[in-house]
């Protein structure tokens, strides 16, 4: 089967990182893709300016257009969820991130269909059981928000079936960033709020730390470009009959600091760097992750050897690329 004739489903397509996938496919070659999500919201429709795609499917009509069309899908790839770590009502992320997600695999089981799917690096919670991949470790984490339990339910679920996909892969995200953010308003990365508060202000705001043992501003994260997201991914579809079918992790396995991260964007525009620490918000303060860092091994000895950006590479290309004449992945 070419690439052309290669059915490709992306969920989440009018996201931030969904809609960076559709791009990269573009770019390499597979135009067929049916893109799932809630095509409601106008400022997102730039993500999806210029892509090349076969159809639009409304995620709450996806399983039903699947019955009535009956297409030859080739591969699913399911980035949709809910995402706000601000959002504590459950029962939001249950139907959305969970029995949303165990519908998407039971269709990818009936039809024989390889699945990548996003888990996320909020199940670790605060890190006190580390940050391995391994499977055995996975019922016993203890995420810190309604969306990190979400997230580990599914994986803990899909351990747990006997029936599985002929390939699936969770892919744990650790702090991406990168084009494609302008909609996420407060959810939006750290680099895109440092750009626009050092346009405004010349300054950035970074929390002061409410941590013993971290000084403001170092606090740490493994924070991965979206573009070596998508490298992954496109590696995924190609290789998927080599790669052990598990739950990955993926960051750069490097953990930097958001004072090395301000500083990064100041120099990607040439500018002095000029640091505020301001309190974190009571709302996110008893559950915020002080440090993560991807423990990367798994990956690596299933086969995947490319490098990833640094923190300093990723910033200057997203800045200069993106953020300056505000473009799309």
């Amino acid at each position: 089967m070419t690439k052309q004739e290669k059915t490709i489903i992306v969920t989440g397509a009018l996201g931030f990182i969904g809609s960076c996938l559709v791009s990269f496919f573009n770019k390499n070659g597979f135009n067929n893709l049916v893109l799932v999500d809630e095509f409601d919201r106008e400022d997102k429709e730039l993500n999806l300016l210029h892509k090349s795609f076969s159809v639009r499917v409304e995620r709450d009509n996806l399983f039903e257009w699947l019955k009535k069309e009956s297409p030859n899908v080739s591969f699913v790839f399911h980035l949709g969820a809910r995402t706000d770590t601000t959002e504590f009502d459950y029962s939001v992320h249950e139907r959305l991130n969970v029995n949303y997600s165990k519908n998407i695999w039971n269709y990818c089981i009936q039809n024989n269909i390889p699945l990548v799917y996003a888990s996320s690096a909020a199940t670790y919670g605060d890190g006190a059981l580390g940050y391995s991949d391994n499977h055995n470790l996975i019922s016993t984490l203890q995420p810190l928000n309604p969306y990190g339990v979400s997230k580990n339910e599914f994986d803990k679920w899909v351990l747990a079936q006997e029936k599985q996909p002929p390939f699936w892969a969770g892919l744990k995200f650790f702090n991406v960033y990168g084009p494609n953010e302008y909609h996420k308003a407060r959810m939006a990365s750290v680099i895109f709020h440092s750009y626009n508060q050092i346009l405004k202000a010349g300054e950035v705001q970074l929390f002061k730390s409410h941590k013993t043992g971290f000084n403001d501003g170092e606090q740490l994260r493994d924070f991965i470009y979206v573009v070596d997201i998508l490298k992954v991914c496109l590696w995924m579809l190609n290789q998927s009959a080599q790669i052990p079918s598990a739950i990955y992790n993926l960051g750069t396995g490097k953990a930097r600091t958001f004072n090395d991260l301000a500083t990064a964007t100041f120099h990607a525009l040439n500018r002095p760097v000029n640091i505020k620490y301001v309190d974190m918000p009571k709302d996110i303060r008893e559950k915020y992750q002080y440090f993560t860092e991807a423990i990367m091994d798994k990956l690596g000895k299933a086969g995947y050897s490319e490098s990833f950006f640094s923190l300093e590479e990723g910033v200057a290309d997203y800045v200069a690329n993106y953020l300056v004449p505000k473009t799309y992945y």
